[in-house]
């Protein structure tokens, strides 16, 4: 095995800086698929401190944000 180490993101809170820096991190993007089958108006994401909560909202974010850029928009999804 080589050098390639990845960092811990420890207070981290932005999806795209996290990937941008090849961290580790716990993929939530399969809650996505569940968003978009469901037919509910409003979800509400209870968990513990420290449960990655504004983290999952930011990857949520820039999932679903239109940035006016169609080429940025498929990079992020």
């Amino acid at each position: 095995m080589g050098d390639y180490k990845k960092a811990i993101p420890i207070g981290k809170e932005f999806f795209q800086t996290l990937r941008e820096a090849n961290c580790y991190y716990v993929d939530k993007t399969g809650i996505i698929e569940k968003l978009l089958q469901s037919e509910l108006d409003v979800m509400l994401f209870l968990r513990p401190r420290r449960f990655g909560k504004t983290l999952m909202l930011d990857m949520l974010k820039c999932f679903f944000e239109d940035t006016r850029d169609e080429a940025q928009n498929e990079a992020r999804r």
